[in-house]
């Protein structure tokens, strides 16, 4: 069954919703410049109230790498997804420090950066159409990759079963499209769950 990633929660209700719909992991985004951000005290609580079943994942972008260390030692999350420049340096000393999984994100618009995508030396990667677009990047550039991926950018409960058909996704990664007026929408994150669960069966 393809793994499936609520990201950019950030409200109690939020976390109650996954709580119901147990996805296999939910995002909490520490990127200030982020519409979704939350403080490492906001996560910390948020955390506490999240099902044990489910992964907290922190979502990155060029982090010092002392904060992250701070939040997998509190037990706030316990994946790592990187979504700035960080390169393979980085990456090694970000491993010296910690002892979880490291996804790192790229945008894909050429096969050029399929290429690069697949030379990362983090545990996954994750395709995205980035930048929060809301929109899906041309899944053909991405056939014949080699590697497990996280698909995201612009997937929801309509065009997710197409997404992972066409594929082959280790996991999905969604946030936008589970909002209304800028904040999760339990409906809309409900329907994707169920898309996503309905079409592995």
């Amino acid at each position: 069954m393809t793994k499936i990633k609520l990201c950019g929660l950030s409200r109690d209700c939020d976390i109650n919703w996954a709580n119901q719909l147990m996805p296999d992991y939910i995002g909490f985004v520490f990127a200030p410049k982020s519409k979704r951000y939350v403080t490492f005290e906001r996560a910390e609580a948020l955390k506490n109230k999240l099902n044990d079943g489910i992964i907290p994942v922190g979502v990155f972008v060029n982090e010092d790498i002392e904060n992250i260390k701070f939040l997998i030692s509190h037990n706030v999350i316990s994946v790592v997804q990187l979504h700035g420049n960080e390169n393979s340096e980085y990456i090694e000393k970000l491993r010296r420090e910690i002892c979880c999984p490291i996804i790192q994100a790229f945008r894909i618009e050429t096969k050029q950066d399929v290429t690069e995508a697949e030379k990362s030396t983090a545990d996954f990667i994750m395709l995205d159409s980035g930048g929060g677009t809301g929109k899906p990047f041309n899944h053909a550039l991405i056939s014949g990759i080699k590697r497990e991926f996280f698909l995201a950018g612009g997937l929801d409960s309509s065009n997710v079963n197409e997404a992972i058909a066409k594929c082959r996704p280790y996991g999905v990664d969604t946030s936008s499209a589970l909002e209304t007026e800028g904040v999760k929408d339990k409906n809309k994150m409900t329907a994707f769950v169920k898309a996503v669960r309905d079409g592995g069966k």
